[in-house]
């Protein structure tokens, strides 16, 4: 059972519940005047007795008629939650409504008076009346969080203590013009916001030392100082929050159950996306097919103002502009870029012209932000107003019928701008959700994609990407845009992409060859610039033109790979891109580096960020470690340094990790332009055994939420006698054109291949092998060494031996 309340005060309902949860009073205690420090006392209840009650799923503190339960909600995952007058209030956007009702029965191990312990195999939760202390800690019994004042709860104060050495990561990361010379590690004073220009906030405080901390609440102010760690300005009465423990990638896995899954975006959105100010349907049409001419990949192609009747009466806020694109209404030009495979994204605002149909609608149904007042637009000079998003019969409405015409007809994907302006964390959160529930409800067969440019945890489960604002171009602007991304990863939101090229300014030849060798690693992959500017890659002259198309094509190659960490974020709330500290968490060098991150579990990648660099040293975190390009080996826990093109800027400094297995696809033009028959999955095996969950499905629709999804689990392990590598059965109902896989087990030309302990047939050569129809192998060089190929047939559970020689 789940004490959680609709908004309404209940409190009898609650006290009825609790008692039928806690059955008779398990012990009785009063705290004692000195139990904590008088300042962090709350006078009204200091010597008002405690009653404790424990029960299956937890204990209850109950001091007059205020109750602080504790409810384990799985083995590493505490509820705390005061409920004054035994009153709860609705929970915040922060928690996901449609949250399943959890809950763990711990192991009680004391339940004396004056303390109670319960432990479960990944955490031990005790309490203590002397000091009124609560005491989190991990399964070996170290103390990693302690509420020293519980009292405090009751005057909305959250007040932590952690083991000062204890690198603290989340709460948010910068706007476009944040000083961000602190990274990733918090520290001091923070306020939690959704801010503005690109600013991500989240009351979601975590540690590498094996905690993290999930408050229920819009707007936050966090002081950090030597351990201590206070929350204030919450905006419930209830205080409310949860600890989690364990390894980042479980903390990450329990933020996910509590705040919700990321749906799947459309496949293509992974692709690369080109926005333009300044443009029109003839224009269009002619940098597709010019990017069609040259083989150059490109995925959708998003459009600012331009696309609407802006200004104009009769809803010109959601529909075609018939001028710039005649095509646009009759989903003419729809039909030509669905040929080139081509996605069109629409720019969106919060603003709708006061003295319109659609004006005088939201004046007479109250659907204007409080407290703002109606001012002329910048672009079409008219009298504009934001409408209020937090109210739901606007949500309702903004998916109206113009804007439904407009999908229709060509509009697949939302970008969401400027209503990031108003002093409010859910204004771009709900502004989406109109969006995503609209489409939902409409266009049930059309996965939803949007970009926005603020954001607070929660608006993940809208179909939610970040990015980092109108950020200027140059090396500087482009090298700040490390800790932006990674500092929102770390505040949960996992899609993040920036202006590639920046947006204000013209970027040199070279700034925009290495911005988009950095932008091809990370999760949103787009370009953008102010009016009238270009980012196409032939706009840059011939060097940097084929350093991006290269930088470009890998990302293509890379598709079924970055996919299948789409995957593992909706499932386990971790994406591609993770912070060196989420993943070594042991590793103090990496606490704060901003210079390098891993892309997904296999991949270490450092793009070059300064003008004429001619070497670039790169601290590799523990392991072993090859180097993409040249296939040298390096030992990891020490600086390397690699030699930068400074001429033609085609080089990227990216690493594999030992024990990589890395699927990819042949380059395509556009996702899906040809069935995938076949993945080349690069295997670079360890002494210890590593696993990979490919992942497919149809990339549309969400069929993938009934199971109609591909996922197969793949391994391997190097060993005395060779390589093992092991093909779990295929789970879910998807059959993709996948028919082999085509792996390259580096490090190896096997003696013999054992298939489930029969002989596997060997070819002369690759070519051979790839001729055959039948699974086979067959042994050669690469730029890694010796590899040994092998042909299998995908989906099927098998499990081999690569013998060595």
């Amino acid at each position: 059972m789940k004490l959680r309340a609709a908004g309404a005060a209940w409190p009898a309902l609650i006290l009825a519940a609790m008692l039928t949860l806690s059955g008779p009073l398990q012990a009785q205690t009063t705290a004692a005047a000195t139990a904590v420090p008088p300042a962090a006392t709350s006078a009204r209840t200091a010597a008002v007795p405690v009653f404790v009650t424990t029960h299956r799923y937890g204990f209850d503190l109950r001091q007059g008629n205020d109750v602080i339960t504790l409810r384990w909600w799985a083995p590493n995952i505490l509820e705390v939650h005061l409920l004054p007058d035994a009153h709860a209030s609705a929970d915040t956007l922060v928690l996901d409504p449609h949250m399943p009702f959890m809950h763990f029965a711990p192991q009680v191990r004391s339940d004396a008076a004056g303390e109670v312990l319960q432990t479960s195999p990944a955490m031990q939760v005790r309490w203590q009346q002397a000091g009124d202390r609560l005491s989190i800690r991990d399964a070996q019994g170290h103390t990693l969080l302690r509420v020293d004042d519980l009292a405090a709860l009751r005057d909305g104060r959250i007040a932590l203590q952690s083991n000062p050495a204890d690198a603290l990561y989340g709460l948010g990361g910068y706007s476009k013009s944040d000083p961000s010379a602190a990274g990733l590690l918090r520290a001091g004073q923070w306020t939690v916001k959704a801010g503005m220009q690109g600013h991500p906030g989240a009351p979601w405080l975590w540690s590498s030392a094996g905690w993290g901390v999930l408050v229920d609440t819009l707007g936050a102010q966090v002081q950090m100082h030597a351990g201590a760690i206070n929350w204030t300005r919450l905006s419930k009465p209830d205080t409310h929050f949860f600890v989690i423990t364990g390894a980042p990638d479980a903390l990450f896995a329990g933020l996910r159950t509590l705040s919700g899954a990321a749906p799947l975006f459309p496949k293509w959105s992974l692709g690369f996306i080109n926005s333009q100010w300044g443009i029109d349907q003839r224009e269009l049409l002619h940098i597709v097919r010019k990017y069609r001419a040259l083989d150059i990949p490109l995925d959708a192609f998003a459009l600012d103002f331009d696309w609407k009747a802006w200004g104009q009466n009769d809803y010109g806020e959601f529909r075609w502009n018939t001028k710039k694109f005649p095509g646009g209404p009759d989903g003419s030009l729809k039909k030509q870029l669905d040929a080139l495979g081509v996605h069109l994204i629409g720019i969106q605002k919060p603003r709708i012209g006061v003295h319109t149909i659609e004006g005088q609608y939201a004046s007479e149904h109250d659907f204007w932000f409080p407290g703002l007042k109606a001012e002329p637009d910048y672009f079409s000079h008219k009298l504009v107003q934001d409408l209020d998003f937090d109210n739901p019969a606007v949500r309702a409405w903004f998916f109206n019928p113009a804007l439904r015409h407009s999908f229709a007809t060509g509009i697949v994907g939302w970008w969401n701008d400027e209503a990031d302006t108003t002093p409010d964390d859910t204004q771009f959160m709900n502004m989406q959700r109109a969006e995503y529930d609209g489409q939902r409800k409409y266009f049930p067969d059309t996965r939803v994609f949007s970009l926005n440019r603020d954001f607070y945890l929660g608006a993940q489960r809208y179909a939610y990407a970040l990015w980092s604002g109108d950020i200027d171009t140059g090396f500087a602007s482009m090298a700040a845009q490390r800790e932006r991304m990674l500092s929102a990863i770390d505040a949960g939101e996992m899609w993040w992409g920036m202006d590639g090229g920046g947006f204000q300014g013209h970027p040199s030849p070279q700034n925009y060859a290495r911005w988009i060798e950095f932008d091809a690693f990370c999760p949103i992959f787009r370009v953008h610039g102010t009016h009238d500017q270009r980012r196409q890659p032939w706009v840059y002259g011939p060097t940097a033109e084929a350093a991006a198309v290269a930088a470009m094509r890998l990302r293509y190659q890379l598709l079924p790979y970055i996919y299948s960490y789409a995957w593992q974020d909706h499932s386990a709330g971790v994406g591609v891109v993770r912070p060196l500290a989420m993943a070594f968490p042991d590793d103090a060098a990496v606490r704060n580096d901003i210079s390098a991150w891993m892309f997904g579990d296999w991949l270490l990648v450092a793009p070059v960020m300064e003008q004429g660099q001619i070497a670039k040293t790169i601290r590799l975190p523990p392991g072993t470690w090859t180097e993409w390009t040249t296939g040298k080996v390096y030992a990891g826990g020490q600086a390397v340094t690699l030699p930068v093109d400074a001429k033609t800027w085609s080089d990227i400094p990216l690493f594999i990790r030992a024990g990589a297995i890395i699927p990819m696809q042949p380059v395509m033009e556009y996702v899906g332009q040809h069935p995938v028959t076949q993945v080349t999955v690069q295997v670079f095996p360890a002494a210890t055994p590593s696993t990979f969950e490919y992942y497919d499905d149809n990339g549309r629709n969400y069929a993938y939420e009934q199971g109609d999804y591909f996922l197969q689990r793949l391994g391997t392990q190097r060993e005395a006698q060779g390589v093992r590598l092991s093909l779990a059965p295929a789970q879910g109902h998807y059959r993709p054109a996948l028919q082999t896989y085509l792996f390259a087990v580096h490090g190896i030309a096997a003696r013999a291949v054992q298939a489930a302990g029969a002989p596997l047939a060997q070819h002369a050569s690759l070519a051979a092998l790839q001729a055959g129809a039948a699974p086979g192998w067959a042994t050669g060089h690469d730029r890694y060494g010796a590899v040994t190929w092998l042909k299998l047939r995908a989906g099927f559970g098998q499990y081999l031996l690569l013998e060595s020689r």
